[in-house]
């Protein structure tokens, strides 16, 4: 039987009150099926992977488009969904809270609200404004049930602004704002992890791990991180595996970059058994 949004959510929320978990990225129905058959627990959207999908640059696609992206990931699995929910598509805090009631309603189990403006000048937003947008997404939560899980994403380490204290600060202040889960991603160090997990404890962090990494997911678990994502990362590694095999066979007339592909065959079976 197919769990409903609420049963969904119920689960999400459990498992981010002990142990750590991944929670990949798809960014298609095929992908999040993939992720499901190999037993994650829970998945995200990827604004970037899906931008890319449609010949796009990440943060150029329209919120109309990016809701319905995440509805038909939300439908792709019966497992809990995180929405990568951009700045909440908005200018304005209640612009934001129009932006995460449309969200909810797509079924989705946690969405995450980031602080950056796209202005390469002025990559943060002010402190104020971010919190006054937390507080509408927290709000627009609260007026449909409450259950719907929110993140609050400080975006110093991504935008060339690597100030952990300011990171902290941000962190605290969307907690306090009402943010059930905490998440800078860019962190990268043993210390930054550990010294944001202190900051916002006991409420839940997620940890970007978005290329190779010496730490394993043992070495997250003991610095007391509860979830990690993977941005755009397998949608990166798929797109690195076509142009491989695009650019061999555009530039030396070969078809060595098939070498690598997974034969149809087990395609078929794998998505025959869920379609």
């Amino acid at each position: 039987m197919t769990p409903t949004a609420e049963e969904k959510r119920r689960v999400f929320r459990q498992l981010h009150e002990t142990g750590t978990f991944v929670i990949p990225n798809p960014w298609d129905t095929g992908s999040a099926r993939m992720l499901h058959g190999l037993g994650f627990k829970a998945l995200a959207t990827t604004s970037s992977g899906f931008a890319w999908s449609q010949g796009r640059a990440d943060n150029t696609v329209p919120r109309d488009r990016v809701l319905a992206h995440i509805r038909q990931i939300v439908d792709a699995t019966d497992l809990p969904v995180n929405a990568d929910f951009e700045g909440g598509y908005a200018s304005t805090p209640e612009g934001v809270a129009e932006s995460v009631r449309m969200a909810i309603a797509t079924g989705v189990a946690g969405l995450s609200i980031e602080d950056s403006t796209g202005d390469e000048h002025n990559p943060l937003r002010e402190l104020g404004d971010a919190v006054a947008r937390m507080k509408a997404a927290r709000a627009a939560i609260d007026a449909a049930g409450g259950t719907t899980m929110l993140v609050g994403r400080a975006e110093n380490f991504i935008v060339g602004r690597p100030d952990l204290d300011d990171v902290i600060r941000r962190l605290k202040a969307y907690s306090d704002a009402g943010a059930d889960c905490l998440y800078a991603p860019g962190i990268r160090t043993r210390a930054e992890i550990a010294a944001v997990v202190a900051a916002v404890a006991p409420k839940p962090v997620n940890l970007l791990i978005g290329s190779t990494s010496d730490l394993t997911m043992r070495d997250v678990a003991s610095l007391g991180v509860r979830r990690v994502s993977v941005g755009g990362a397998l949608a990166r590694a798929a797109w690195g595996g076509f142009m491989l095999a695009a650019r061999t066979l555009a530039e030396q007339g070969t078809f060595d970059g098939f070498a690598g592909a997974m034969p149809g065959s087990e395609l078929n079976r794998f998505f025959q058994a869920r379609g």
